[in-house]
């Protein structure tokens, strides 16, 4: 059984496919998926699902590096962050590639959300492009705050960076999720660091509906082609697709706490 640890659910519910894309995840053996937040309502979507389809989807709410723009209710993330349904925090980070302008903005904002994520001792889901310096550096301080379990301080999600920057966020003690990016053709550097990153440290997601893995080419992303980049990590480590959906599922059961 794999769990999709990161899916985006607003567009299938907007288009009328929500359905569906249960029903082909659940066919495909993808019988549990993170909901993820990231504006307000990104977040009131998650938790909703969260309670509507108990064990199946699970909740999340933060705010994400592109909302500095925006007025925030911070008080209602708090509340979120609170709710029982609501198992990590985000997704939230920093994001240099398309808006480096806004970068003291995104900071704060990051640090605001692992004030939260510290406070409730909720994981959180980070999302870092281009700002390994800065984003290493801000959570190596919430790392330093942290006070819940060890392995729940959170993972670095859509991993597509170097082994070097893999060592500072495993040494840090989060884990790292790999989506369908590592079954594109140009992605042997980030094949590379599907060896270097501990069992006990993966997980998987699709980003949906984003990045549709290899052989998918081409259609909207869902939670069910999660086999696929579990496929993927299967042949890179040597090892059958079963226990990559083992140890990929119990790992987000641990940091998740599900």
């Amino acid at each position: 059984m794999f769990i999709d640890s990161h899916v985006h659910f607003d567009r299938f519910v907007k288009d009328g496919t929500f359905e569906e894309i249960l029903a082909n995840a659940k066919a495909a053996q993808v019988y549990e998926m993170m909901a993820i937040g990231g504006n307000a309502p990104a977040n009131e979507l998650s938790l909703k699902l969260a309670g509507e389809y108990p064990g199946r989807i699970f909740g999340c709410a933060g705010f994400d590096r592109d909302e500095t723009e925006r007025e925030l209710d911070f008080q209602r993330l708090r509340e979120q962050v609170a709710n029982p349904l609501c198992k990590a925090v985000g997704e939230t980070g920093l994001d240099y590639y398309y808006t480096a302008e806004t970068a003291k903005a995104q900071k704060a904002l990051f640090e605001n959300n692992l004030q939260l994520a510290v406070e409730f001792e909720k994981p959180v889901v980070v999302h870092s492009r281009d700002a390994d310096e800065d984003t290493a550096a801000i959570l190596a301080d919430y790392a330093k705050n942290w006070k819940g379990d060890p392995s729940q301080l959170g993972v670095l999600h859509c991993f597509t960076r170097d082994i070097k920057f893999a060592r500072q966020v495993l040494d840090l003690g989060l884990m790292i999720s790999f989506s369908g990016i590592v079954t594109f053709a140009n992605a042997d550097p980030l094949r590379e660091v599907v060896h270097y990153v501990p069992g006990d440290r993966l997980l998987i997601e699709t980003d949906s509906p984003y990045l549709a893995p290899v052989p998918m080419r081409g259609k909207r992303c869902e939670p069910a082609f999660a086999v696929h980049t579990a496929k993927q990590l299967a042949e890179i480590r040597g090892c059958s697709v079963e226990s990559v959906a083992e140890l990929t599922a119990n790992n987000a059961r641990t940091l998740f706490a599900l």
